[in-house]
């Protein structure tokens, strides 16, 4: 018996519908033969939101909105990797099956349709990976992994960024490598592991590998202030859940500016952008170890106050989590001079900008976060924002 028959079935429409893709235009004739396909799709059970996913990725090929590549890439991406994801049982190994169907297929079609994009497809797989990961239980997971995908390959098809393929490759093992290690570690769970790889992917493609080993600073120093005096910590009641386990939440929450910055550098070339990622690298290690070494110290203040509040309260600093906050700034700060990604006054300028970056996080906490108007990811990413734009303003003015 065959296992996901309808799986099966929705895989074979997909393979003969992007061999279709090129030979029926204009798209809108592809769409008009898709969509009835795909509805007889939705009346089995196991593929509701597969038949659902490839329509609305039809609809957009009619429009004119996904490229003849993209579209064929997206629809095999999420489709096929779908069914090697449920044929090996949905356990955690599922993810590599995943990984490789997509990359196979994305292959093919490249070599198909005689177009050459490793980096959109690099990015296409990626994303499809760490949205399976990370809306693992929802109904409409694969509706909105086929959005994200073509959402993903469309922006960087947009950016038209010509990168060497061995560096991508060498990207890619570099970052997945860490992204593991994490994983393995304890550090990072599935999603994590994965928005890690992606970012690390970006940094090395866009940048060079030197940004990644910045980011790696702050990943290191975040997993050793997460383990100082844990079991003090825990006894205290405010130590971080799961073991500090990172997410995706987590992860773009800290990474995200600093890979916008990493990719306007790319494009631009413009030193603006290294003191926008350093501020903000800096910013969000200052925070790390400010709140995870601060909260062992004295009874902490809250920072639009100045009264003491009970540890672990948001916006709460003390002295000790702000020597621990210029001190994590700093090695940020110097890891980067010695590598020669930072001159002697970006040095100081991030500096400057981790501490900015960590009162900030305290002040939004202390203002919108403990009042339920902001989460600790959204907190985390003003601060890294604020703190990546001080680090540039100051380093701009001098």
């Amino acid at each position: 018996m065959i296992k996901q028959p309808g799986l099966v079935l929705a895989s074979a429409l997909t393979l003969a519908f992007i061999g279709l893709a090129p030979l029926l235009q204009p798209a809108w004739l592809l769409t008009l033969l898709l969509v009835p396909f795909s509805l007889v799709l939705f009346l089995i059970r196991d593929t509701r939101y597969v038949s659902l996913s490839i329509i609305a990725l039809a609809v957009l090929y009619g429009l004119g909105w996904l490229s003849t590549f993209t579209f064929t890439c997206t629809l095999g991406i999420v489709v096929i990797g779908e069914l090697a994801f449920r044929l090996a049982g949905e356990r955690q190994a599922a993810y590599l099956s995943h990984l490789i169907a997509a990359v196979g297929v994305s292959l093919a079609v490249m070599l198909y349709l005689g177009y050459t994009a490793p980096l959109v497809v690099v990015m296409g797989v990626v994303a499809a990976v760490l949205l399976r990961a990370a809306l693992r239980g929802r109904d409409d997971a694969l509706m909105i992994e086929a959005l994200g995908v073509a959402m993903t390959m469309f922006l960087f098809e947009e950016l038209n960024f010509e990168v060497d393929l061995t560096i991508l490759a060498a990207a890619a093992a570099i970052a997945f490598g860490f992204g593991y290690t994490s994983y393995r570690l304890r550090v990072a769970d599935v999603s994590g592991l994965f928005s890690g790889a992606m970012i690390g992917i970006i940094l090395i493609v866009f940048a060079d590998v030197r940004w990644f080993l910045i980011m790696l600073t702050f990943f290191v120093i975040g997993a050793g202030a997460t383990r100082y005096r844990y079991a003090d910590k825990e006894r205290l009641g405010v130590a971080q859940e799961h073991g500090g386990v990172r997410g995706y939440f987590n992860v773009f929450a800290n990474g995200l500016v600093a890979t916008g910055a990493a990719i306007l550098y790319g494009i631009t070339g413009h030193p603006a952008f290294v003191a926008l990622f350093m501020g903000s690298v800096a910013s969000a290690a200052a925070d790390t170890a400010a709140s995870e070494i601060g909260v062992t110290g004295k009874v902490p203040y809250l920072i639009t106050t100045l009264r003491p509040v009970p540890r672990g309260t948001n916006g709460g600093v003390t002295v000790r989590g702000e020597a621990a906050a210029v001190l994590a700034s700093l090695i940020v700060a110097g890891v980067a001079w010695i590598m020669g990604v930072a001159d002697p006054w970006m040095v100081v300028s991030t500096v400057i900008a981790g501490f900015i970056g960590t009162n900030i996080d305290s002040l939004v906490g202390a203002t919108l976060e403990n009042h339920g108007r902001i989460g600790n990811s959204g907190t985390n990413l003003t601060a890294t924002f604020v703190g990546g734009v001080a680090g540039m303003l100051i380093y701009l003015l001098a």
